[in-house]
């Protein structure tokens, strides 16, 4: 089985502003949710670095800053990649997700491809035991709310 989450959504903004609010303001349209949240306590501010080897990190209420990932790919403005860990990951647990921007007439089509899952074990409470067609349709079901409030916060 696929342990791959693919979602999209067509954006009324040019791709240069739709990957400028996505990496530049995702603390402002990201949601946080209690099912997939990345650390144990309570969600903070999410920031990305620019550029290829940037992090991408969460900075909770205290100060303190988790690194959920690095950038592996930062081709403004059309592709943007990168690692994707939670707290209670071990170290050879790891995903990735590619996000591509590409234009469709006046829009930009949103492509969001969350991989990895395979190395995460269906017991892991990231998981939360939900078999993996259950666990891929709950986590793209999210993705795909994300994608909603990014297209809201990108629209003119």
């Amino acid at each position: 089985m696929s342990s791959a989450i693919l979602v999209a959504l067509r954006i009324k903004a040019a791709p240069a502003r739709v990957f400028d609010v996505f990496t530049r303001e995702i603390g402002a349209w990201w949601a946080p949710n209690s099912l997939f949240r990345f650390t144990p306590r309570a969600p903070g501010t999410l920031a990305f670095e620019p550029g290829v080897g940037g992090r991408f990190t969460e900075t909770l209420e205290n100060g303190k800053v988790f690194e959920i990932g690095r950038i592996t790919a930062w081709a403004p403005p059309n592709h943007l990649a990168f690692t994707w860990r939670q707290a209670t990951f071990a170290p050879d647990q790891e995903t990735h997700v590619e996000v591509r921007f590409e234009p469709v007439g006046d829009e930009t089509r949103v492509t969001v491809e969350h991989h990895g899952w395979d190395t995460v074990p269906q017991n892991h409470a990231a998981r939360h035991a939900f078999p993996d067609h259950i666990f891929l349709t709950r986590h793209g079901a999210y993705w795909q709310t994300l994608l909603g409030r990014l297209a809201a916060h990108s629209s003119p």
